[in-house]
């Protein structure tokens, strides 16, 4: 077998959490409701241009996830991402919560959690950020 690339992730909620769910990853990513195949229970896709890259389905109980809790063996999902500067500026004018590193040889990275706990992690390899933490900071969710 030869790996040829990502196609989505798919994350679990309650169907009340489906709306946060498709506010946060369309403000602060981009993504934008498509179409997603009938299939049984409730559910959102969404997109990426023309590619679904984040499936949710709607199969647990309202209150199942807690932000400061795990919710499973994976611990963050992490993108590869450019224009730190204007992400960051983005989050605090969402009043998104995150955190930040800046590691020498590795880049900036913001770390924040979606609307049901799951973790980000957004690389921005060789950017700075003027007003960013300092150079050799480690973001306390890396280290959870």
């Amino acid at each position: 077998m030869k790996f040829e690339g990502f196609l989505h992730f798919n994350i679990r909620c309650s169907e009340a959490d489906l709306p946060a769910i498709e506010k946060f990853y369309g403000e602060v990513i981009g993504l934008k409701k498509g179409n997603r195949p009938n299939f049984v229970g409730p559910g959102i896709w969404l997109y990426d241009g023309d590619e679904p890259i984040l499936h949710v389905g709607a199969r647990f109980p309202k209150g199942s996830f807690v932000k400061d809790h795990h919710s499973g063996s994976m611990d963050h999902i992490a993108f590869k991402a450019s224009g730190a500067a204007d992400f960051r500026k983005r989050l605090k004018r969402l009043d998104v919560e995150f955190e930040e590193q800046n590691i020498e040889n590795a880049g900036y990275q913001v770390f924040l959690y979606d609307p049901v706990g799951t973790k980000l992690e957004f690389n921005f390899v060789n950017e700075h950020v003027e007003d960013a933490v300092p150079l050799g900071t480690t973001a306390q969710a890396n280290l959870r």
